[in-house]
């Protein structure tokens, strides 16, 4: 199988998503709360994908960036894969700017135009991640837009995606960096982080609601 396409297919499962599938995928993706899981979802994705993880770190896949199904599988690969793979570490941030590079220039170009709802939540994902105001504002646009023209079964989902990408606007509206990497990074926390921290801040979403069950 060609190799971007299988990140695709492992990150999305079948496209297009009904309801509950969007539901079963968004706790995939970002479903922190049973620790057990979330430790075999970053080792299968480290045992499946580290080769190809640093190909796309050495600059190997540029050629990806051609189209826009393979430029969002590239954008994965950089923004999303090391998260899990490297949780707990800096290393876990390091692409992120190249990442973010590929989302911005994509939609500059109208690449994300051409993918389904659902893709352009993780092609518009390195906006969320960025330690920058003015970007923060261009994700939570993104994320209306995309609120705006999901099909109407999957509007609760996307809504709560749109809270996400708030959530983090308003993070950096307040800090302008996010806390919980200061560790990581080697910065010293300010009072207001380290109170903040201390209350247990969190990106998680909310639980899936009741009348999906």
């Amino acid at each position: 199988m060609d190799e971007a396409r299988s990140v695709r297919e492992f990150w999305f499962g079948r496209l297009p998503l009904c309801a509950e599938d969007l539901d079963e995928r968004m706790a995939f993706w970002f479903g922190e709360d049973n620790v057990g899981l979330r430790a075999e979802r970053d080792e299968e994705i480290r045992a499946r994908f580290g080769e190809l993880f640093e190909r796309a770190a050495a600059g190997e896949l540029e050629s990806w960036a051609d189209g826009p199904r393979r430029r969002l599988s590239l954008i994965i690969v950089l923004d999303q894969f090391p998260r899990n793979m490297f949780r707990g570490s800096a290393r876990a941030f390091d692409f992120d700017e190249k990442a973010l590079s590929l989302a911005l220039s994509g939609m500059q170009s109208g690449a994300d135009a051409a993918l389904d709802a659902v893709e352009r939540i993780f092609f518009y994902m390195p906006l969320q991640h960025a330690e920058s105001r003015e970007v923060q504002e261009e994700s939570v646009a993104a994320c209306r837009r995309l609120l705006s023209e999901a099909p109407q079964e999957l509007q609760d989902s996307f809504a709560e995606v749109l809270g996400y990408a708030e959530r983090h606007r308003s993070i950096i509206e307040r800090f302008g960096r996010f806390p919980h990497r200061n560790r990581l990074l080697g910065r010293a926390s300010t009072p207001a982080e380290e109170a903040w921290l201390s209350e247990g801040a969190r990106f998680t979403p909310p639980a899936p609601r009741a009348d999906r069950n």
